[in-house]
């Protein structure tokens, strides 16, 4: 089992905090989101962790003492360290391909700045699993849409009209992320964008509509 960590943004919402840490590496309850969150994600898999990837932006401000810092993780788990770098903001999807060479077999995708305390179980059975929370206000979030199966057959971003309450929280699973590697190639071959930048719905949709199986997990 692998985990893929996307971080390379800066977190300019969470500004000043992110002028000098990035919004990952800031404490929350004494240590940093993502180390949190990875370890949260490797004890609920209760599988060995063969390797950690993380996606940095630039080195300028993921230097090597964040390196250090996410080595360290990794060596705590008994897993391999990957370092790689988006250094420009083209999406989500494109955050993940940059991780190329890591995207093989089983594996979690997990987004550094879920600020959010992981505790779900894996429906091994799913091709994939999206992790989803109940919120209020679904028309503020990329929600999901299920079928009589409990299956997902559509993701809708900040929809007007309601479709679910099922919002998107940024975990995902791939029983073979190097199907999501393989579409998100076609995207970026493709060249379709939103707003300019690559992201991991597509890679989905494209999933889905070649009969792949998406479970929800609720948090």
């Amino acid at each position: 089992m692998k985990i893929i960590v996307p971080m390379a943004g800066r977190g300019s919402r969470l500004r000043p905090h992110t002028l000098t840490v990035p919004k990952p590496l800031i404490p929350v309850a004494g240590q940093p989101i993502v180390h949190q969150l990875v370890k949260d994600i490797a004890k609920i898999l209760k599988q060995p962790i063969e390797e950690v990837a993380f996606v940095l932006g630039e080195e300028a401000f993921f230097g090597e003492d964040v390196v250090s810092s996410l080595q360290n993780l990794s060596k705590n788990l008994g897993a391999k360290c990957s370092i790689y770098r988006q250094l420009e903001p083209l999406g989500t999807g494109h955050a993940i391909m940059c991780a190329e060479a890591s995207l093989s077999g089983p594996a979690v995708v997990a987004y550094a700045d879920t600020l959010i305390r992981a505790n779900f179980n894996l429906d091994s059975e799913a091709d994939s699993v999206i992790w989803t929370k109940k919120v209020e206000n679904p028309e503020a979030y990329g929600v999901v849409k299920l079928n009589d199966k409990e299956e997902i057959v559509e993701l809708v971003e900040k929809p007007r009209e309601f479709v679910s309450d099922q919002a998107v929280i940024g975990i995902y699973y791939f029983k073979d992320i190097g199907i999501l590697k393989q579409k998100l190639q076609e995207v970026l071959d493709e060249n379709i964008t939103n707003g300019g930048e690559y992201q991991i719905n597509d890679g989905i949709k494209r999933m889905m509509a070649e009969g792949k199986i998406f479970k929800t997990g609720t948090v």
